[in-house]
């Protein structure tokens, strides 16, 4: 059964400006400012947290189903998504809004000014799993990723009202929801991707312990950065995964997306949570290691010696087993 990926769909446009916008405000006049810097480079790239995932799993050769809303500039992503091996059928089309849009300039100190259009996403409140169940069959896992509050809160209550397992992944969207709406999110998942801040803030705004929220869910992952991650399953002794240590780093930009898919893809192929988090770590490195957030295709090869190097040849050959040939 196919695993679907409920999230946003975005684009980033990055821009630099050579000078500092510090030189430009003026502290008095801050309530009047009206300035424009003249930028000498624009980067577009692919984005959002439903397809980052989706084009990570579809690289390791599953077919996810991406559940989101776009405009009608959707075309050449979903494109460059299905040639990657991802079902965009179920993504929505706006009539009236563009593709939800991030536009930031960073300045030559990295201070950033930046503005996001949410456009398309709102209206992924409005999708069903119903009919997506109705054209690929009976759905495995969804995995509900940051995208329009309602959108996220209405899915995770579908998902328990027809049974289909869910994990919940609020990520960013974590600090902008107050603790009923976190609490209704993660209520009940299979499994609950953070990393260690996000955790914390979990705990915070539900007032739920640790030991309370590992009560409901069945597995919590937490990503920890540099230091790996953990998964507890209800019942057994946490699992703790070291990271794949990168050979440059570059961007770290969409690294816990390429970790989930990495992690998912490993689930449905029956792996073991600790292999699946290898998988997901081993994804990560790849994202680092390149500029933007669905770039590294191409890199994404010989996955079975690079695991070695970290975890040895016997979750190697165990994980290389479920992988395309091109990649390990």
């Amino acid at each position: 059964m196919p695993i679907a990926v409920a999230g946003s769909i975005a684009t980033d446009h990055l821009m630099t400006f050579q000078g500092r916008f510090a030189d430009s405000l003026i502290a008095e006049q801050l309530e009047k400012v009206s300035l424009s810097f003249l930028a000498d480079g624009l980067e577009i790239r692919r984005g959002g947290v439903g397809g980052n995932i989706s084009f990570g799993m579809g690289l390791l050769g599953a077919r996810p189903v991406l559940v989101g809303s776009a405009g009608p500039d959707f075309d050449d992503y979903r494109s460059w998504l299905e040639r990657h091996g991802v079902d965009c059928e179920s993504v929505h089309i706006s009539e009236t809004a563009h593709t939800a849009r991030f536009v930031c300039t960073t300045d030559s100190v990295l201070a950033q000014i930046a503005t996001f259009y949410p456009g398309a996403m709102s209206e992924a409140r409005e999708l069903e799993f119903g009919p997506v169940i109705d054209r690929v069959g009976d759905l495995d896992l969804v995995l509900i990723g940051p995208d329009d509050p309602e959108a996220m809160l209405r899915h995770t209550d579908e998902c328990r009202e027809r049974g289909i397992r869910f994990a919940a992944d609020p990520s960013q969207q974590m600090a902008f929801m107050d603790g009923p709406s976190i609490r209704r999110l993660i209520d009940g998942a299979t499994y609950l991707f953070t990393n260690e801040y996000e955790s914390h803030v979990a705990e915070k705004k539900t007032g739920w312990t640790a030991d309370e929220i590992a009560e409901r869910v069945q597995v919590r992952i937490i990503t920890r950065g540099s230091e790996g991650c953990t998964v507890a399953a209800r019942g057994e002794e946490p699992i703790n995964v070291d990271v794949v240590p990168a050979r440059t780093v570059v961007d770290p930009t969409g690294v816990g997306d390429a970790f989930r898919a990495g992690f998912l893809v490993g689930l449905d192929s029956g792996l073991g949570y600790r292999h699946c988090a290898q998988l997901g770590a081993v994804m990560a490195t790849h994202v680092v290691e390149t500029v933007g957030t669905q770039e590294y295709s191409e890199a994404l090869t010989g996955l079975r010696d690079r695991l070695a190097e970290t975890y040895g040849d016997a979750d190697a050959d165990t994980i290389a087993a479920h992988l395309p040939q091109d990649r390990v």
